[in-house]
């Protein structure tokens, strides 16, 4: 990705003051990172993009996931990096769960 891309980023977060915000689920969910007893009912789709450790086995002991999708380009910030990619892949999703 090119560094103007990751200013631009970084700059919209910092003069929005909403970098706090955006982070905050991380801090506020931590505690409910365990695997739940069974997966979840909600149709979930995965998009694995190249830096990123999702492993299909633990997404699914979580969540009721019906698509799954690894990719070769982009990375983990997958709008920036790839959003062909990316939109193609939600669209795909939502076709198959509509």
């Amino acid at each position: 990705m090119p560094a103007d891309d990751i200013l631009t980023n970084v700059t919209i977060f910092w003069l929005t003051g909403t970098a706090g915000s955006a982070t905050r689920i991380y801090r506020e969910s931590g505690g409910d990172w365990e695997v739940p007893d069974a997966p979840g009912k909600t149709p979930t789709g995965v998009a694995v993009f190249p830096g990123d450790s999702t492993v299909r086995r633990y997404a699914e002991r979580a969540h009721n996931v019906v698509h799954w999708s690894e990719f070769t380009d982009g990375g983990h910030y997958a709008a920036l990096e790839a959003p062909e990619s990316l939109a193609s892949d939600i669209k795909a999703f939502f076709e198959g769960v509509v």
